[in-house]
């Protein structure tokens, strides 16, 4: 049937060698064996639905189609799905605090499954790659990414893998606050961002079971990002908590 066909290509898309049991996910803590987390930075809201800004929104969208996971719920400050891949669970999650303080949600949400950093992949926008490009990466700082900067400040920690997703530099006059929260989808490279997204959805499932150096190996080599130098632009640290970047 259509339905298996397409559970089949699910598990071939993650390397599944059998077909996965079907049981009731215990939430309790302290259940919470070969887990693995997923995460998109963005804000909530429709108005943000298509910003630069919201790429990995749509990144964690695309994952959770990959995986047949339809189902959220609000909980840690954010929205929460659960679903199975292969012999282990995977938890995807949407901050809903606004991207200034997507690390008050990530150390509930970290705290509740007892995870560490390596087990959690987080998508983000990022200026410095142009559009289309993504970029995958076991560890690293912040930046000037301002959700990222939150994450580090609240857990105390740099071992985050993640996938950056290329937006580009903002053009001569306007301020990068203005760029991040202007919509990408009408623009010349907005094909190019489409297929950046859909391809750090598919490193994400990856991710699920491998490690984050196959991963990188795999999918890096798909989209080789360029430094592009951004315009000078006014600081605007702390107008917004739907800002990206200072």
């Amino acid at each position: 049937s259509a339905g298996q066909q397409a559970v089949q290509g699910r598990r071939r898309l993650i390397g599944c060698r059998r077909r996965p049991r079907r049981r009731r996910l215990s939430r309790s803590r302290g259940r919470v064996a070969q887990i693995r987390l997923i995460v998109g930075l963005g804000n909530p809201g429709p108005e943000y639905d298509m910003t630069r800004h919201n790429v990995g929104f749509l990144a964690l969208d695309q994952a959770a189609s990959l995986l047949g996971i339809n189902s959220f719920r609000r909980q840690f400050k954010g929205l929460v799905a659960e679903g199975r891949y292969c012999s282990g669970r995977v938890v995807l999650f949407k901050p809903t605090t606004y991207m200034n303080l997507s690390g008050e949600a990530m150390v509930e949400i970290m705290h509740w499954y007892k995870l560490e950093p390596a087990q959690i992949l987080i998508f983000s926008d990022d200026i410095d790659l142009l559009p289309g490009m993504m970029r995958l990466r076991e560890k690293g700082g912040a930046g000037t990414h301002n959700g990222w900067r939150s994450i580090l400040q609240m857990t105390g920690s740099q071992d985050f893998p993640r996938a950056r997703i290329g937006v580009g530099a903002p053009p001569r006059g306007w301020e990068l606050r203005d760029w991040v929260l202007s919509r990408w989808d009408k623009d010349e490279s907005s094909h190019d961002i489409r297929d950046a997204i859909q391809l750090a959805a598919k490193a994400g499932v990856s991710f699920l079971e491998q490690n984050i150096q196959i991963t990188m190996n795999q999918f890096n080599i798909l989209s080789r990002p360029k430094k592009q130098k951004a315009e000078t632009v006014e600081d605007v640290s702390g107008e917004s908590n739907a800002e990206h970047h200072s």
